[in-house]
């Protein structure tokens, strides 16, 4: 899915402006916005969806933004812009309809955390592909498209072994629930039997979605003003070094059968992370970071916390509450308000354009995670630590777990 997003982030657009902005701006803008859109469609067709439709659904989305970067290649500038708002709407809802593949396992953990970390090496591996296409010749307007086409093969051959995944056992579903869609009502309810919680967890994720993005999105110019020319290389090797410390971190709570214990281990990794960020932020100051290491550590500060809630926190959080639900809807909750932030900082700071003040702009949006992030999440700990489930949070036993389906069964409950 990156490979049909994130290429064009590869090119600099230096020689156009539109209303004296800087065209990349403008494109990431568009292309954010209509991201957004689908995060909060999402929250309705993902947590929705039916398994048996999900292949055909994500197929088709990818179809569309394929056929929205064709349109952008045929249509001059600056009004191809128009087209990646449009590539933007449906692949909001690929990670979604992924994860929906994966969640309610025993070892949920460290198949989402596979998955997370996967785009953490994605958002590197597409800008190099963009970057080696453009070093080839082809144009900043084409190279986005012919990039899709590349990851095309690929992204079918993964639709395909999705769909062969065996769906969870017993022993998964009594461990951490039965996975259903959520209609309406019942989303709505669920939101407000832990709305101070659920509030607290989204703004932590708003802020480190609006790093998160900005990192992702001005990388090649952030490497530049730190002082270092980045080649396509780089991009994908200071992910790789984020994503091999993240996904060890975030998987390894697999390990705790109790729930409620693995859920504040995973926010105890979201402390450790805004530590991190902060540490970094600090020996940048003091000159004290080289800026590929200075990259890496804030990467590793943002995406330890930001993967923990995609991985674990919503996960054991339906299990340790034992509610009729999906990791979808919560995730595409806290998704939605965190993009909507993203392009709220994007539109007011339409300096962005001028180069020179993107380090800047980011060590201040670092600072204000560490402490918008910080604040919610001791909040999200105090709140959650006050409310005591009365269902068991321990994974039960294989013998156990058959005993209790074998008992639905006679007792015509499955």
């Amino acid at each position: 899915m990156y490979g049909f997003r994130k290429p064009f982030t590869a090119a600099s657009y230096a020689d156009t402006q539109l209303w004296g902005v800087g065209f990349k701006a403008v494109l990431i803008i568009a292309q954010v916005i209509g991201y957004t859109i689908s995060k909060f469609i999402g929250i309705r067709v993902i947590s929705e969806m039916p398994p048996r439709r999900r292949a055909l659904a994500l197929v088709s989305l990818i179809a569309v933004a394929e056929l929205a970067l064709v349109l952008y290649g045929l249509t001059p500038r600056p009004w191809n812009a128009f087209w990646l708002f449009v590539n933007g709407l449906p692949l909001g809802m690929v990670f979604g309809l992924v994860l929906g593949y994966l969640e309610g396992r025993r070892v949920t953990e460290v198949l989402t955390a596979g998955l997370c970390v996967s785009f953490v090496v994605a958002g590197g591996v597409s800008k190099s592909a963009g970057a080696f296409l453009l070093e080839r010749g082809i144009s900043e307007d084409w190279m986005p498209a012919l990039a899709g086409l590349i990851f095309l093969p690929g992204l079918l051959i993964g639709t395909a072994m999705l769909q062969r995944i065996p769906k969870p056992t017993a022993q998964d579903i009594d461990a951490r629930t039965e996975r259903t869609p959520l209609l309406r009502h019942e989303r709505r309810a669920l939101f407000r039997r832990y709305a101070l919680g659920l509030t607290l967890i989204t703004a932590m994720y708003l802020a480190l979605t609006v790093i998160r993005s900005l990192r992702d999105d001005f990388a090649p110019e952030l490497f530049k003003t730190l002082g270092e020319a980045a080649t396509p290389a780089t991009f994908s090797s200071s992910e790789l070094l984020v994503a091999l410390a993240v996904i060890a971190a975030n998987a390894a709570i697999v390990f705790f059968r109790d729930n409620r214990i693995a859920f504040f281990a995973s926010l105890a990794i979201c402390f450790v992370g805004l530590a991190a960020l902060a540490g970094g932020l600090i020996a940048q100051s003091q000159g004290l970071l080289s800026p590929f290491a200075f990259m890496v550590v804030t990467g590793l500060g943002m995406y330890l916390p930001y993967i923990a809630v995609q991985t674990t926190v919503f996960e054991r959080l339906i299990a340790m509450t034992r509610e009729k639900g999906n990791l979808g809807f919560l995730v595409y909750v806290a998704d939605s308000f965190g993009y909507l932030g993203y392009v709220a900082v994007l539109l007011s700071k339409s300096v962005i354009s001028s180069r020179g003040d993107i380090l800047t702009l980011y060590i201040a949006v670092c600072w204000t995670t560490v402490v918008v992030a910080g604040i919610s999440l001791l909040g999200a700990w105090w709140y959650f630590a006050a409310r005591r489930s009365g269902a068991p949070t321990t994974a039960p036993t294989e013998e156990t777990a058959a005993a209790r389906i074998s008992g639905r069964k006679l007792t015509g409950v499955s």
